[in-house]
C-alpha cells in the first residue's frame, strides 16, 4: 500500500531529522545552516536535491531500505535530464529536462492502434494549423473504437504537456474539448499533433539560474492612498528560515479573446519562470464569456496574480529566498495602466472583481505589472496556433530544440 509506505517512510526520514514541506508534504527538507536540502518523493521513487546524496542514501541502507538505480538524474518520472551544449552560439553546456523517452512511446502506443508508424510529414513544424478553430469542424461523428483512441491519445498529450512540453500545451487544450464525441477531422488534427511530436521528440525545457535583469523597465512610484490601505502581502509567520541565493520569479500572462468561436469563450496563457527556467504552465479556456479583450486580458491577470501568491507561498514555505517584487507581463497596454495607475476606473463593472485583485497586489508592492509587445510574450504559444517561425522566436530562450532528421531513434 502506498499510503502505508508513506507513513512508514515519514518515520525514518524524521528519525534521519527531515521534516516535511507545509507547503507540499511529500517534499522533506533539512536545515544545513547555509542551505536547505531537499528530497522529493513519488510513492518509492526518490529525488535528492543537495551536496552529498551518496551520504544520504547511505543514511537510508543503514536502517534498512534496499535502493537501486541511484545515481544523477537521467530518466525520472517520465522526465529525461540530460546535459548538452546550448544551441545559442555559446559553448556553454546546460541541464535540460524533456519528454523524449514518453514522446517515442506515444509513438509506439501510436502504430499499436492505427496498426501504422507515424507519418514521416517534414511540413508539419507545428501543433495544429495557424489560426485553426477545431471547434467549427463539421466532418463525421467518430464510432466508439476511434473515439476511445482518441481519448487516449488525448490523455498522452496531456502527461507530455505536464513533462515539460510547453509547445503543444494549446494544441492540447484545444482537442481536450472534444474527447466525449470527437469527430474525424478532430481525430485528423490528432495525428498531426503526433507527427509534430515526431518530427521535434527532443525539445526540453533549459535550467538556467542566473536572475533576469528588469533595469531597462521604469517602474513609477506611486501613492495609492486609502483605496486598499491597509495593503500588504501576507506573509506566512511560520515559514522555515530563508537560505541561499535570492529568486526572482517571473510572469507572462495573455488572453486569445473569441478563442472559441461557438461558445464565445476566451482562453487563458500563462507561463511562470523562477530566475529564467521556467516552471509552471497553465492553458485554459475561460469560464466567462468577455465581450472584449479588455476583460478577458484582466481575467487571465487575476488568474495569473492568484497563481502567483500559490508560488511564492510555495517557495517560501521550502526556505527559499524569494525577490520582491514578483514581475508579471502582459501585452495589453489598457490592462496594465488600469492595474497600476490609482486614478483608473472601471467603467465595465462585470469585470470589477479581477479588476481589483490585480490591482490590491500591485498596490501591496509584492507584484509589478509591466508591458510587454505582443510579439515577445511567450505565453501567446499558450492561447493561440501559431506557425513554426512565431512559436520558435518565442520558445527559444526557454526550450532546447531540436528537429529530428534521421530515423525513429534520433
Amino acid at each position: 500500500s502506498g499510503a502505508r509506505f508513506h507513513d512508514s517512510f515519514a518515520d525514518s526520514m524524521r528519525i534521519l531529522d527531515w521534516i516535511p514541506s507545509k507547503a507540499d508534504p511529500d517534499i522533506w527538507m533539512k536545515d544545513c545552516t547555509d542551505r536547505w536540502e531537499y528530497v522529493c518523493t513519488w510513492v518509492d521513487d526518490l529525488l535528492y536535491g543537495g551536496l552529498n546524496g551518496e551520504k544520504f542514501f547511505e543514511s537510508l541502507r543503514t536502517i534498512g531500505y534496499k535502493l537501486k538505480g541511484v545515481g544523477p538524474p537521467t530518466y525520472h518520472l517520465g522526465g529525461d535530464f540530460t546535459r548538452v551544449k546550448d544551441r545559442d552560439g555559446s559553448d556553454e553546456m546546460i541541464q535540460t529536462w524533456g519528454a523524449y523517452t514518453y514522446v517515442k512511446k506515444m509513438i509506439a502506443e501510436y502504430e499499436k492502434m492505427f496498426g501504422e508508424p507515424v507519418p514521416k510529414r517534414k511540413n508539419i513544424s507545428s501543433p495544429l494549423e495557424e489560426g485553426d478553430h477545431p471547434e467549427l469542424d463539421t466532418s463525421d461523428l467518430c464510432g466508439s473504437e476511434d473515439t476511445a483512441k482518441y481519448m487516449s491519445m488525448v490523455g498522452a498529450m496531456q502527461w507530455a504537456v505536464a513533462l515539460g512540453r510547453i509547445d503543444i500545451h494549446a494544441a492540447t487544450m484545444t482537442m481536450a474539448r472534444f474527447r466525449t464525441a470527437p469527430r474525424q477531422g478532430h481525430l485528423d488534427r490528432l495525428k498531426r499533433v503526433y507527427c509534430y511530436l515526431r518530427n521535434y521528440k527532443k525539445n526540453a525545457i533549459k535550467f538556467r539560474t542566473d536572475m533576469p535583469d528588469y533595469s531597462g523597465y521604469k517602474i513609477n512610484e506611486v501613492s495609492w492612498g486609502h483605496v486598499y490601505h491597509p495593503c500588504k502581502e501576507d506573509i506566512p509567520s511560520d515559514m522555515p528560515e530563508p537560505r541561499g541565493k535570492l529568486v526572482r520569479t517571473t510572469t507572462f500572462v495573455d488572453a486569445n479573446l473569441l478563442h472559441d468561436m461557438v461558445t464565445g469563450r476566451s482562453a487563458t496563457g500563462i507561463l511562470h519562470m523562477l530566475n529564467k527556467t521556467p516552471i509552471d504552465w497553465f492553458s485554459k479556456r475561460q469560464n466567462t464569456v468577455e465581450t472584449a479583450t479588455y476583460g478577458s486580458e484582466f481575467v487571465a491577470a487575476r488568474i495569473a496574480v492568484e497563481q502567483i501568491i500559490d508560488l511564492r507561498y510555495t517557495l517560501r514555505m521550502l526556505g527559499v529566498s524569494i525577490d520582491t517584487p514578483s514581475w508579471l507581463f502582459g501585452d495589453n497596454l489598457s490592462v496594465i495602466q488600469s492595474a497600476t495607475i490609482p486614478s483608473s476606473t472601471l467603467k465595465k463593472r462585470h469585470n470589477a472583481l479581477a479588476y481589483h485583485r490585480v490591482r490590491e497586489a500591485q498596490a501591496a508592492g509584492f507584484v509589478q505589472f509591466c508591458f510587454i509587445e505582443g510579439k515577445e510574450n511567450p505565453s501567446d504559444v499558450l492561447t493561440k496556433h501559431r506557425s513554426c517561425k512565431q512559436w520558435f522566436h518565442l520558445m527559444q530562450p526557454f526550450l532546447y530544440w531540436v528537429e529530428s532528421s534521421k530515423d525513429e531513434d534520433d
